[in-house]
């Protein structure tokens, strides 16, 4: 028996009418003898027309869209466009007024900061530009995007910075350990130390640092150093005191060894 193929392109408007019309057919013709549910396609149908015309009807097909785009969407804020705008075409100042009025009212806008800091960047203000890294790397963090911030720190240090603030520093080098680059946390650590010396963080710094160096580098002598800069620290260290101590003694095992 030979079986031909043939394909074609046909509206839905005419397909499923047919497509209903051949249930109904079946349906009527065999009954229960079939054993496809003809019937149950045909109500399936019908109750899908009916619920698509009362969605239509009821403007909910509206609301569950503008929900829908609330949550996955995203538009740029007039504002934001209008900054964009006027730094293509050369008007630092205006868009800086224009975002930072913007700002006021919605001060967590990191589209809005981002656009921020590229005027200032191109108007070769460095220090606002400085300031305004900080604060997207800021909120970056509190996003939980990690790329983000530390892509932010980069810019920030390629344009000079040397003082993060030191709650944001800390996190930043807990991410870069986390990511097990020892190396580089290490050192962020004790750039961190010496940037706050009188700061909780800075002790912090250098316990991470001393542990780091110990189990992770197999540098004893370098832990050593960074554990006893945490114990002559002016940062009041009592409650940190038997970590300190255990960090010596053991840098000190290891280095004889």
């Amino acid at each position: 028996m030979l079986i031909f193929r043939i394909r074609f392109k046909a509206s839905a408007y005419w397909l499923l009418p047919l497509w209903l019309l051949m249930e109904v057919f079946y349906g009527s013709l065999f009954g229960q003898a079939s054993g496809v549910a003809h019937w149950a396609h045909v109500g399936g149908f019908v109750f899908g027309a009916v619920a698509a015309l009362v969605i239509s009807r009821t403007a909910l097909e509206h609301k569950a869209n503008a929900v829908i785009e609330d949550k996955i969407g995203w538009t740029a804020d007039p504002a934001v466009v209008q900054g964009t705008q006027f730094m293509e075409q050369g008007k630092f100042d205006e868009g800086i007024a224009v975002l930072k009025k913007h700002l006021t009212a919605k001060p967590e806008a990191i589209d809005a900061h981002s656009i921020l800091r590229q005027l200032y960047w191109r108007k070769n203000d460095i220090q606002a530009h400085l300031e305004s890294t900080i604060k997207l790397c800021q909120l970056h963090l509190k996003a939980q995007d990690s790329e983000a911030a530390l892509q932010d720190y980069q810019e920030y240090s390629n344009a000079g910075g040397d003082r993060m603030p030191a709650a944001t520093w800390l996190e930043l080098c807990r991410i870069v350990e986390g990511q097990q680059n020892y190396e580089r946390a290490v050192s962020e650590y004790e750039r961190l130390a010496r940037a706050y010396p009188k700061e909780r963080q800075s002790l912090l710094a250098l316990l991470s640092a001393g542990r780091l160096a110990l189990k992770q580098l197999n540098r004893p002598s370098h832990a050593l150093l960074y554990y006893k800069a945490a114990k002559g620290s002016k940062v009041p260290h009592a409650d940190w005191e038997s970590n300190i101590q255990a960090g010596i003694q053991a840098a000190e095992n290891a280095a004889s060894a």
